[in-house]
């Protein structure tokens, strides 16, 4: 399921508000809409686009429609990495550690999580 970056904003208040039973358009436009400058009919648009698509449900509640998510944060946050991993770095995550330690640089508590890491999975493949 494609994802865009507004559609994303709406999720994140969804999966933010999700323990709570869910968010109602109020709340995603106050949350959302306010920091990206919507109007109603626009955080409605991307509400019925995510509704279409099958990440988001509506539920009558004593007269209020609230908005609860059938994608799971988990796996939108797998899907998006992956597919940034595959188009910038050939699906290499050597490739994608190596450009944000050239790039960016990575501190030496970094590079320590990095070391304990690999050698977790080392410890996992020889079991």
């Amino acid at each position: 399921m494609k994802i865009s970056a507004a559609e994303a904003e709406v999720m994140a208040v969804v999966w933010t508000r999700a323990e709570a039973g869910g968010a109602g358009a109020d709340e995603i436009l106050a949350e959302a809409g306010a920091a990206s400058g919507w109007s109603d009919s626009t955080a409605r648009t991307l509400i019925h686009r995510l509704i279409r698509k099958g990440a988001l449900v509506a539920e009558r509640r004593g007269g209020r429609v609230i908005y609860r998510p059938l994608l799971a944060r988990e796996d939108w946050t797998l899907q998006e990495s992956q597919g940034l991993l595959d188009r910038l770095f050939g699906g290499q995550v050597a490739g994608l550690v190596a450009h944000f330690a050239k790039t960016r640089g990575l501190t030496g508590e970094e590079v320590a999580r990095l070391r304990r890491l690999v050698a977790e999975l080392d410890a996992e493949a020889e079991d």
